[in-house]
């Protein structure tokens, strides 16, 4: 009976502090939109629980009176773009990395996850004096393809592949199938776990990148939502409903995105030995 006692009270306080928990990480999201629905909202009006006259006229002012529509789409269309490549190029070469034997494989794959040490900042000169040389400055182009091979990606996706039987590669192959076909017909349908988590991070970076779109895309019809986002506030005041407002254009995006892929996201971590 005390064991029974005990387990309950266990769990209705591993729950309690669950709760607590989310509560703790939800508020500043519920904060972020309480103030953008707060007129004038700043340091001299600080924002209730639930403001007295709320208004969504930070919303209006934010895409009337700035170009904000054109850089959602931008960083969008910048997102989609970068996804869709990192998808190809780790699932590739991961596939690669897990399956083609080839001399210095191992040393190979050692050298590129070393890369995921140096920071993006040492990298900036060199990578903007290539850009100049090539014209790519102030273009699409130039802001994508520093993004278009992730280490990261590759080693997540590889993980993933050796998880997966060669016995199945092993009966294609004496089915006739080649190396194309194992990988489009048994590889991918069998990581869209992993797949889906790299959706999930390809997505984020590029959508939340704000120094190397900053140094490439100078033109303000290029900018992306980052960018915009610092550029609401001003050097002596800030609307901060105006700011928050933003934000939270900002944050829908990737919730949207994390609730479509969410059911794949724990498991695809989990089988790729991420700890």
């Amino acid at each position: 009976m005390r064991e029974r006692t005990t387990s309950r009270t266990s769990w209705v306080v591993l729950h309690i502090a669950i709760i607590l928990g989310a509560l703790a990480m939800f508020f500043p999201f519920l904060w972020t939109f309480i103030t953008s629905i707060t007129p004038g909202a700043g340091f001299s009006i600080t924002p209730q629980l639930w403001p007295e006259n709320p208004s969504f006229e930070a919303y209006a002012t934010l895409f009337t009176e700035r170009p904000f529509a054109r850089v959602v789409l931008n960083s969008l269309m910048l997102a989609v773009i970068t996804t869709v490549v990192q998808l190809f190029t780790s699932a590739t070469a991961a596939y690669a990395f897990s399956r083609l034997p080839f001399r210095g494989r191992g040393v190979v794959f050692a050298v590129y996850l070393a890369t995921m040490m140096v920071p993006l900042q040492v990298l900036v000169v060199p990578l903007f004096a290539e850009l100049k040389a090539f014209g790519l400055l102030n273009t699409y182009l130039g802001a994508l393809l520093p993004t278009f091979a992730s280490a990261f990606g590759i080693f997540l996706l590889r993980q993933a592949i050796n998880q997966v039987p060669r016995e199945l590669d092993e009966a294609a192959t004496l089915d006739g199938a080649g190396h194309f076909r194992i990988f489009f017909s048994i590889v991918l349908p069998n990581i869209k776990p992993a797949l889906a988590t790299l959706t999930i991070f390809a997505f984020m970076g590029s959508w939340n990148s704000f120094l190397w779109p900053l140094i490439v895309l100078r033109d303000p019809e290029l900018q992306t939502l980052p960018i915009a986002l610092a550029g609401l506030q001003g050097q002596y005041t800030t609307a901060w409903d105006i700011v928050m407002a933003g934000s939270v254009v900002s944050i829908l995006p990737m919730l949207a995105l994390y609730i479509f892929a969410q059911k794949y996201i724990i498991q695809g971590v989990a089988s790729s030995g991420i700890k």
